[in-house]
């Protein structure tokens, strides 16, 4: 959750920071990768523990070891393939009527 938040925050700075420098008559293009440089700076400086929370939470996300993030549907699949008997005989041969 931390890591959405930075993103959200920073995806924020960007938009405003690319309406000022478009406002400014600096063009389309050039307001965004303005806006995106002047997000990163201002995150950088000012958003120093939520950007270190962001980065924890990747890092505990991604090391080795880490139990796989699965969704209810996933768990679902997997309770149904465990519920199926090994034992029932399954003709693959015939089409289901």
């Amino acid at each position: 959750m931390p890591f959405l938040k930075f993103t959200a925050l920073r995806l924020g700075f960007v938009a405003v920071f690319s309406v000022i420098c478009y406002s400014f008559g600096l063009g389309a293009i050039f307001s965004v990768i303005a806006g995106a440089i002047l997000a990163w700076c201002v995150t950088y400086l000012f958003f120093r523990n939520l950007r270190n929370d962001a980065a924890s939470s990747l890092q505990r996300r991604f090391r080795d070891g880490a139990p796989p993030v699965r969704s209810a549907s996933e768990l679902r699949d997997a309770d149904a393939e465990d519920s199926f008997d090994p034992n029932t005989a399954v003709n693959s041969d015939r089409r289901q009527a």
